[in-house]
């Protein structure tokens, strides 16, 4: 982040805290309680206001797994990890649940579908499915379209969910108990001595014990640790106008996940992704505007995949996701710094893994606790 000097000089009040957490993203909520669980006061900074990232501008896909089907994640990191990494992300899971109950956070139990496009993809779908079931994972295979929209086969997870993501965010937040600083952009970090590091923002000079960067897309900004590790990467969505009856009872991806569409609970049809065939506009950017190019792949997948639907898109936006350069997330400390870990690079599934993640990297910073899989040390 960049604060100029007329909107800081560096002689803010000074502030100690314990705890402090950069970013009040859904993962930096869960961080907050579980440094609270760990008998921690914590504050979190936020250079805007609780979950007005990515995390309240996703899909709220509450989806078990990782971001390729489950044989080509075998392929590419090998059984263990991935083993370990599905029962990080059904540990996630249940974590939001019972956010979602202590906070009364809007729900749909509706499991979700992962949906061929074409017959190549399908066979991907039956060896993934396969293999999820040899391993014990509960997942059904449709060998047909189970939506009768022109898919090719499914992958059904009956335990999954869709939920309301600002509202858990808020949820999270609240069970912490952390005091919120909104409104106060991060400029600096430094480790000034061996038991305390120092954070620069806006409104405050913070002199904390541990510090946990929560800052995903935006972490390249905030230290050079992050540059080619963590690419942002902007996802963009449209919502038609309330629909008088729900076009879909499950949350859905298509396409290797470049697709995804759910009804809300206002009864409005969402659809998502469509960057496949526009990477490079799409790719390293922050940017949060839409573009005609993929807003317009998307009305054009609504007409071919919904025809029914008459009703007006409504409304249309964009958010940054973290993308890691390995498509895992990323635990640790940064360089030199041993008080000041990060959890970060969540390749658009911050709902999949960001609360098991956090309490790792919480963990990892208190105690020096491996953060197994996603321990960014795999990357020296």
């Amino acid at each position: 982040m960049t604060v100029s000097l007329w909107q800081a000089d560096d002689r803010q009040p000074v502030r100690e805290v314990d705890f402090l957490i950069v970013g009040a993203g859904i993962v930096g909520c869960a961080a907050a309680y579980f440094a609270a669980q760990a008998g921690h006061e914590v504050g979190i900074t936020e250079m805007r206001d609780v979950a007005l990232g990515a995390s309240s501008r996703n899909a709220g896909f509450m989806i078990t797994g990782l971001d390729m089907y489950y044989h080509r994640a075998l392929e590419r990191y090998g059984h263990d990890q991935v083993r370990e990494l599905w029962k990080l992300s059904q540990q996630t899971r249940n974590y939001w649940l019972g956010f979602v109950e202590k906070g009364s956070v809007p729900l749909d139990r509706c499991g979700s579908m992962l949906l061929a496009e074409s017959a190549a993809e399908a066979q991907e779908l039956v060896e993934a499915a396969r293999l999820l079931n040899a391993d014990g994972i509960d997942v059904i295979f449709h060998e047909r379209d189970p939506l009768d929209r022109g898919y090719f086969a499914a992958i059904e997870q009956p335990d999954d969910c869709a939920v309301q993501p600002y509202e858990l965010a808020w949820a999270t937040l609240r069970a912490s108990g952390a005091e919120l600083i909104a409104n106060n952009e991060m400029y600096a970090i430094e480790q000034t001595r061996p038991d305390v590091v120092t954070v620069k923002t806006r409104q405050y000079i913070f002199e904390a014990r541990h510090v946990l960067l929560c800052t995903n897309a935006y972490s390249p900004r905030v230290h050079p640790y992050f540059v080619g590790k963590v690419i942002p990467t902007r996802g963009q969505v449209l919502v038609t106008a309330p629909l008088k009856e729900p076009v879909l009872n499950t949350c859905g991806y298509s396409d290797y996940g470049y697709m995804y569409y759910r009804m809300t609970f206002d009864n409005r049809l969402l659809i998502g992704g469509g960057r496949k065939l526009f990477k490079e506009q799409e790719h390293d950017t922050t940017d949060d505007r839409v573009t005609d190019s993929v807003q317009g792949y998307l009305e054009a997948y609504l007409r071919e995949k919904f025809p029914e639907v008459d009703a007006p898109i409504d409304r249309r936006w964009a958010g940054t996701m973290g993308f890691s350069v390995d498509g895992l997330p990323l635990v640790g400390t940064l360089p030199r710094m041993p008080c000041a870990g990060f959890a970060v690079g969540f390749t658009g599934h911050g709902l999949a893994f960001g609360a098991g993640v956090a309490e790792r990297a919480v963990d990892h910073l208190l105690t020096g606790a491996n953060p197994g899989a996603i321990h960014a040390a795999r990357l020296h």
